[in-house]
């Protein structure tokens, strides 16, 4: 989980040293705290810890969402912040995928429509944007309910469409925000499976915050947050 060059390629992410400060008042209030954490390519980190404790200000702040205050978010080699805001936006839209914990799917659009809709806005072409958004949710399990709109699926299709609609742009990291928060057990067991399955395919960083540390041995590692402080990445049995 750890790399003497955290700017080599072959770690697909990297935290170097990241402290995040927000002003409270006539105070500082420090998110984040000194956060180091690399992820290669091919490996799924869990991430837990107390609610505020920092897991959402790390996710943030390895989507690109919001710059640290201090330290390195290094993406696929690439310093992301020391780029101006419109490179920033390319890189996250080109090497960072987003998995939120509500789908936010949008209501008027089918599955299929849903993925095409994000590589219009990467302007590519509507015919290989078809293939792979076909291809994508095959995968995923909805193929044959890619024309079905998000009121016309379950809790768990509509997240296996978020999670298709996160790889339509090949990303190189994978941020996945309490993807079974709002699952039933089986549901949310067929969901993070799904992620070990996309983690493996696609070879991409993944961290998965998570409540559910039932699940936590199907992830190659679990670090734990706790006052904006990240313990080292422990290994896991899978």
């Amino acid at each position: 989980m750890t790399s003497i060059d955290p700017t080599s390629t072959t770690n697909a992410l990297s935290l170097v040293n990241v402290t995040l400060e927000y002003p409270d008042g006539d105070g500082i209030v420090k998110a984040l705290d000194g956060v180091d954490l690399t992820v290669q390519a091919g490996e799924m980190v869990s991430l837990v810890g107390p609610s505020g404790s920092g897991k959402s200000s790390l996710l943030a702040t390895a989507a690109t969402l919001v710059r640290p205050t201090h330290g390195l978010v290094i993406v696929d080699g690439v310093d992301a912040t020391g780029l101006a805001d419109k490179e920033l936006t390319t890189l996250r839209r080109e090497k960072i995928g987003i998995i939120f914990q509500q789908p936010n799917l949008l209501a008027s659009l089918t599955a299929t429509e849903q993925l095409l809709i994000v590589d219009h806005l990467r302007g590519k072409s509507l015919k290989a944007a078809r293939a792979k958004a076909s291809e994508l949710l095959d995968m995923v399990g909805l193929g044959p309910d890619a024309g079905k709109r998000p009121h016309q699926l379950s809790g768990g299709q509509r997240q296996r469409v978020n999670i298709a609609r996160a790889l339509m742009g090949d990303p190189k990291a994978l941020l996945v925000d309490e993807p079974t928060a709002a699952l039933d057990h089986d549901r949310s067991d067929s969901i993070v499976r799904l992620l070990r399955e996309v983690t493996d395919e696609f070879q991409v960083a993944t961290i998965m915050v998570t409540h559910d540390t039932e699940f936590v041995p199907l992830t190659d590692a679990v670090a734990t947050m706790r006052d904006g402080r990240l313990s080292a990445p422990v290994l896991t049995a899978a």
